[in-house]
């Protein structure tokens, strides 16, 4: 499929970047690093103009323009919900009306490339750029976690333009169905709603988006792709093959294999960084998702009777006073809420590639 970008490769921009895409085996990047710059421009707009300009309008009690730390990550927050919201429709599209992609065998699921699914990729990597110079210009603010997600991220979606895995471009950035929801918690809290039946249903809406997306979806779109990058460590496409795809068509917008006419078997250090960083991933899904199981269970476990018996055992009186008292603290024990059973939402972003 054609890339869909309004917006066709501007000549000095792709002149500009392929001497560093050449020295980086990226051959793709010329034809979409407009839009890797466009995205990192248009998260920087919303994070220093409209987040500011739309908080203010509508959020000024809750907003905190006069604390750096707290501004920063309340700006980021409305970047991130942006983001996902975008990019989980592109990706949806993309993987609905790209029918090169979604008939490709192994071999183009792993050299292929399709106009559509590297935009998905160059604006996911525009996100990240801009992710990476916001951390580094707060970096007192987010850490260095948040600093290595980011270049890590920026790594990962970096290598796609070889191409490598383009056709998983779209099918791994849909963990972010669940990110908006995480955003839309963490906006409850901060306007005071924490406990609200509101954050109560799109709690339980990101309980359930989560572990459909990232544990069930994520799980098995792993073991595919790892099954992928196996059989491509193992050897390169195979000559008839490419020699094939290169007879049926021809040029960029119709031939999948167009880059991979000299591939041969995927290095073995990119394979193992791509398994690594998914294994990372998929394994702090599943401990969060845990974390959130077990944080229910004790919501619903009784309160622990405590009582301080004096020395000597003379202590009758005071134990029924502090079974009394360990009662009543029973009984008044505080509402339950979704707050107990979500993860810390800045804490979840650290355990996420985004």
């Amino acid at each position: 499929m054609r890339d869909p970008f309004p917006i066709a490769p501007i000549p000095a921009l792709s002149a500009w970047i392929q001497p560093y895409a050449d020295a980086l085996h990226l051959p793709t990047l010329p034809l979409h690093i407009h839009e890797v710059l466009g995205a990192a421009a248009f998260y920087t707009f919303v994070h220093t103009i409209l987040s500011p300009i739309i908080s203010n309008a509508f959020f000024s009690k809750y907003y905190p323009k006069n604390h750096r730390a707290r501004k920063a990550n309340w700006d980021a927050h409305v970047v991130s919900l942006a983001q996902s919201v975008l990019i989980n429709g592109l990706a949806l599209w993309t993987m609905y009306y790209d029918e090169e992609r979604a008939n490709s065998d192994w071999e183009q699921r792993v050299w292929g490339y399709t106009g559509a699914s590297g935009m998905i990729q160059a604006l996911a990597a525009g996100y990240f750029v801009w992710d990476l110079g916001i951390t580094l210009l707060n970096l007192d603010i987010f850490g260095l976690g948040l600093l290595a997600h980011a270049v890590s991220a920026l790594a990962v979606y970096t290598f796609g333009f070889r191409p490598y895995l383009n056709y998983y471009s779209s099918i791994f950035i849909l963990y972010e169905l669940s990110t908006p929801f995480l955003n839309i918690h963490w906006f409850f809290d901060k306007l005071n709603m924490t406990g609200s039946k509101p954050q109560l249903y799109n709690g339980i809406a990101l309980l359930v988006v989560f572990f459909c997306c990232r544990l069930v979806w994520g799980t098995y779109q792993s073991a595919v792709v790892y099954v992928d990058m196996w059989k491509a460590v193992q050897r390169g496409p195979d000559a008839g093959y490419i020699a094939a795809a290169f007879e049926k068509a021809s040029g960029v917008d119709k031939n999948l294999m167009h880059f991979a006419k000299d591939a041969g078997p995927v290095p073995v250090w990119l394979a193992v960084t791509y398994v690594a960083s998914n294994l990372t991933l998929n394994t702090l899904n599943w401990y969060w998702y845990f974390k959130m199981i077990s944080a229910v269970k004790k919501r619903f476990e009784p309160a622990k009777e405590k009582a301080a018996v004096p020395a000597g055992g003379k202590g009758t009186g005071n134990v029924a006073t502090g079974a009394m008292v360990g009662e009543k603290q029973g009984l008044r024990q505080r509402a339950h809420s979704i707050e107990d059973v979500v993860p810390d939402s800045e804490e979840l972003r650290q355990g996420t590639i985004q």
